[in-house]
């Protein structure tokens, strides 16, 4: 059998892939790249009813190779492969050691109106982060905490910024996500809807703890977290129910993005977990 065709790194394929590097292409062709075998079999799995998720695979020989069960589930899927030089995988990559697998996949975005719709129990809402890496690894913990849905507003980085899918780890295909949407928007619907809005915040005056004894954190709640160098504004502070601090017992200066985010959701999910087997017993 005669070796796949290799597909040119002037291929208007190619091309385009490549314009996917920049937002405003992501945001015409409502497309984005996924990097690497984890995000490539995430993708897969990902697609609803006769739409394939991922839309074109570029494979290198040896990756093709070494992941021939994803290749032929993207085929069987309906997914466009291409054989590709090194050169070409390499030049389309965000990483600097590309793992030789590069999907092209369709936006995966939900309407806020149903992730609202659905009645939510946990939801993260990022606004005003602007570090891709940030992004995706809150919307990481979000999935890992049993969130509901994750809501990124205008104000926000863009969630599929190639950087933003890999920090995710695949968790960008595993539940809703809301983008651009107004942050008071975000908190009046979720309001409606009967979700308790708490700000996350240093400077918060309630403690994570605090509200933990009270008892209130098993109600369905929205955390909303702000930038990493300033915070969330005054004006977005004032929008939520309360300003919660995540309490510092050490010497820690301060809890990084990803890492408050982790603690305030978890601590959420716990306590509606609880509450969930209180009120089955």
């Amino acid at each position: 059998m005669a070796a796949p065709e290799l597909i040119s790194p002037r291929s208007t394929r190619v091309t385009a892939a490549r314009r996917l590097a920049k937002r405003s292409f992501r945001a015409k062709e409502r497309r984005f790249l996924a990097e690497g075998p984890q995000a490539v079999r995430e993708a897969i799995a990902h697609a609803p009813g006769s739409t394939p998720t991922l839309l074109e695979l570029f494979a290198t020989a040896e990756a093709a190779e070494r992941h021939a069960d994803l290749v032929a589930a993207a085929r069987a899927g309906g997914t466009l492969i291409h054989h590709a030089p090194d050169a070409v995988v390499a030049d389309l990559a965000d990483t600097v050691t590309p793992q030789g697998l590069l999907g092209v996949c369709r936006f995966l975005d939900t309407r806020f109106e149903d992730i609202v719709a659905a009645r939510p129990r946990l939801v993260a809402v990022l606004a005003h982060v602007r570090d891709p890496g940030n992004a995706g690894t809150v919307l990481r913990c979000a999935d890992a905490a049993g969130a509901d849905a994750v809501v990124l507003t205008d104000a926000s980085v863009d969630a599929y910024n190639p950087k933003a899918v890999r920090a995710s780890a695949g968790s960008l295909f595993h539940l809703p996500v809301a983008v651009g949407v107004p942050v008071e928007h975000a908190v009046a619907g979720l309001a409606a809807a009967g979700v308790r809005v708490l700000a996350a915040d240093g400077a918060g005056s309630a403690d994570l703890d605090d509200e933990l004894d009270a008892g209130t954190m098993s109600a369905p709640t929205a955390w909303v977290f702000g930038n990493e160098a300033w915070g969330l504004p005054e004006e977005t502070r004032a929008l939520a129910d309360a300003v919660v601090r995540v309490p510092i017992h050490g010497k820690a200066e301060s809890l990084n993005l990803a890492t408050a985010a982790a603690v305030c959701l978890y601590a959420s999910s716990r306590a509606q977990r609880r509450g969930a087997r209180r009120n089955r017993s």
